[in-house]
């Protein structure tokens, strides 16, 4: 029998903690009608998520889906740019060159010690602006083609705002990177030493023992870890909001401000958040399932 197969009982503090739940519930549903003064409406909620277009009669996406939209290629991207990042200073904490190693260390030390916020504005004003501006990513995209331009919103976001998206996802891959970093190192250092050795006995390069023997097995470690980070990277999207990156967040703002409703719109925006996360949590532990009976 595969470890951790067997059923699970349902116990008395199962149901102790369900009956809590649905009892705070209840209480919590009590005062917001009875001391909360607000008339809530749940109508107006739907147009927001999917809208009927007026010149052709199809369904296409609302405020909040399309912000829930950009939020995944934001984080999408991000991630991308933190596994990239990841496995660079990963390998840097741990080489032989004390130089090395003080670099990456100095790096994961730096971003996971400053505030996000902080690094935002930082890339917003000081870098992405300049790196947009110095390889003429501006420019490009204003005089690109209609296809490529369509393209780049598909895959990124609308070309009047391609500046502040990719600064955002420079900043969140940054931030995002020292965590992937301490995450790849730790992975590398959990192979036994003996199937760097061995490798290194079959005449295999450097790079090549990393590529065909380290990383792959390390991967099947850290993949929950890698897993957990790219949902928080999900969550930690929502700071680049205050650059108006129209990802969920923002756009929760821009119709909190234009109809002031406030609950209804904030329990959706977290609604949508929570099935977002809860579904990649979900094929991550499927994932992680399968990748502990193949190693049986």
């Amino acid at each position: 029998m595969i470890p951790g197969s067997h059923k699970r009982r349902f116990t008395l503090l199962d149901a102790v903690l369900i009956a809590a739940m649905i009892a705070a519930v209840i209480l919590l549903a009590r005062r917001i009608r009875d001391d909360l003064v607000y008339q809530w409406q749940w109508s107006v909620i739907p147009q927001y998520l999917v809208r009927r277009q007026a010149s052709t009669g199809r369904l296409v996406a609302g405020v909040l889906v399309q912000g829930l939209l950009m939020t995944l290629r934001l984080a999408f991207w991000s991630a991308v740019g933190a596994l990239l990042i990841g496995v660079g200073v990963g390998i840097l904490r741990i080489t032989k060159s004390r130089s090395a190693r003080a670099i990456g260390r100095v790096y994961v030390e730096l971003m996971r010690n400053t505030p996000p916020l902080v690094l935002v504005f930082i890339f917003f004003f000081f870098i992405g602006n300049q790196v947009t501006t110095a390889l003429g990513i501006d420019s490009w995209v204003r005089n690109a083609p209609e296809g490529t331009r369509q393209t780049i919103t598909l895959l990124f976001s609308p070309p009047a705002r391609f500046a502040e998206f990719l600064s955002a996802t420079m900043t969140l891959a940054v931030y995002e990177g020292a965590y992937m970093a301490e995450i790849i190192r730790a992975g590398i250092q959990s192979v036994e030493k003996g199937q760097t050795e061995a490798a290194y006995a079959v005449g295999l390069t450097r790079s090549d023992q990393y590529r065909f023997v380290i990383l792959p097995q390390a991967v099947r470690t850290i993949s929950p870890a890698l897993a957990g980070q790219f949902i928080s990277t999900i969550k930690d999207s929502a700071i680049v909001a205050v650059i108006s990156v129209q990802e969920l967040t923002f756009r929760g703002l821009e119709l909190m401000s234009a109809t002031f409703r406030t609950f209804e719109i904030w329990i959706t925006v977290t609604v949508l958040y929570f099935i977002l996360t809860g579904g990649l949590s979900a094929a991550a532990r499927i994932v992680e399932r399968r990748m502990r009976v193949r190693g049986h």
